[in-house]
């Protein structure tokens, strides 16, 4: 292949390459805000279980979502076990969020 042909196809890559990473930029920004959203509603719940002396874990609906975001990963071709370990990431600082908030640390 001559040179100047290279040399338009390697343009053309980086062309795409940017395009491509544009998306993913917009994709990243997207989980942020909808991760603000969500720590919106979970900081109301933190403050229920506070009022009401409710337990920080509920380890019975976090074992429901895990089982539902396993078949929601497999259903969208995610990793199932990746869609857990995100979900067990975030649970661990909506707890830690809870206790802050006044929520027992345990189940009494």
């Amino acid at each position: 292949m001559p040179e100047n042909e290279r040399s338009d196809e390697r343009v053309r890559a980086i062309e795409t390459l940017h395009s491509i990473r544009e998306s993913i930029d917009n994709i990243d920004a997207a989980l942020i805000h909808l991760l603000a959203e969500r720590f919106k509603f979970t900081k109301q719940v933190g403050l229920l279980k506070a009022e009401h002396g409710l337990p920080a874990a509920d380890p019975e609906r976090e074992r429901d979502q895990i089982r539902r975001l396993r078949a929601l990963a497999i259903d969208s071709h995610l990793d199932p076990e990746f869609a857990e370990k995100w979900f067990n990431f975030v649970v661990a600082e909506v707890i830690h969020h809870h206790v802050r908030a006044g929520a027992a640390p345990h189940a009494e």
